[in-house]
């Protein structure tokens, strides 16, 4: 075991704070310090268009997986929901840290608040759908940047209101900018949401092993259900599809949502054994593919 573990991470104040949280647990756990090391990843260096016109999931991770193929960390945080279906050759995601709060939240009003034609703020095809589901008078427009460069739109009026993940505001310290989290019913989380992966190399035994005594039991269940999910759409941040499953006695309950850009949507909720997750969510990928695909487009 070295002195110090590096932490690859990226440079925002978000994920700074989350790494600190994971560095924290893992130092009080194992009594190795852990230092971290910022790695600017290529969605950090493109801000003036869309996610899914420059590459989707995989932006905010690459950098950071090749330095850990490399050697130059010994383990990364990502928030969950960045990573592609599956880690490259050589490294897993060794710790699930519990989940914080996984809904989306409006930062400058509430949803029945907001007037008629109001600006909305995001930058995900499946917020938009969802928000013009429940609100089609909105005018859904595209924005990028951290945190405080999509709150300062709403401050100084440019956006009536923007969406957040509530996780990164509460992991902020932000909690107070939340005007409505809004609930599942009306806008289904993103796949891992609230969600932070700990990766680690494949071969390193001994911290893969501190990692696992991190990770938190329901979460690893839930997110399982969920990834599965995606991973059988072959989905990216271009698709818009959303999937949250949560504890719900002794069994998992779910909801989905698989959207197209003209509009169409399906949705379905149920519950699953907590040894089933896994194909429950791969057959539910398939079940709503299928159902969104039978719907034909607007005239």
């Amino acid at each position: 075991m070295g002195e110090v573990w590096r932490l690859g991470t990226r440079g925002s104040a978000l994920a700074r704070t989350q790494s600190g949280h994971v560095a924290q647990a893992l130092t009080a756990l194992t009594g190795v310090p852990v230092e971290l090391v910022v790695i600017r990843t290529r969605g950090d260096a493109i801000t003036d268009r869309p996610l899914p016109q420059v590459g989707g999931k995989g932006l905010f991770t690459k950098e950071i997986e090749d330095a850990l193929l490399d050697g130059a960390v010994d383990l990364a945080v990502h928030s969950y929901k960045d990573l592609p279906s599956s880690s490259p050759p050589g490294l897993v995601v060794a710790g699930l840290p519990p989940r914080e709060d996984p809904r989306d939240a409006l930062v400058g009003a509430t949803l029945a608040a907001l007037p008629e034609g109001a600006v909305v703020g995001t930058g995900s095809a499946r917020r938009r759908l969802q928000l013009l589901a429940a609100r089609p008078d909105l005018d859904v427009v595209d924005v990028r940047g951290n945190v405080d460069t999509r709150v300062r739109k709403v401050r100084d009026g440019g956006l009536h209101a923007v969406v957040l993940a509530a996780a990164g505001l509460a992991r902020l310290g932000r909690a107070h900018d939340v005007d409505e989290a809004l609930p599942v019913e009306t806008m289904v989380p993103a796949v891992a949401q609230g969600v932070l992966a700990v990766q680690a190399r494949e071969d390193d035994d001994v911290l893969r092993a501190a990692l696992a005594r991190l990770t938190d039991p329901d979460t690893a269940v839930c997110v399982a259900l969920e990834r599965a999910f995606l991973a059988t759409l072959g989905g990216g941040c271009s698709v818009p599809a959303a999937c949250h499953a949560w504890i719900d006695g002794d069994a998992v309950a779910y909801a989905a949502f698989l959207g197209r850009e003209d509009g169409a949507a399906v949705v379905e909720r149920g519950r699953a054994l907590r040894s089933e997750v896994e194909p429950v969510g791969a057959d539910l990928g398939l079940r709503l593919g299928r159902a969104l695909a039978a719907h034909p487009p607007p005239r």
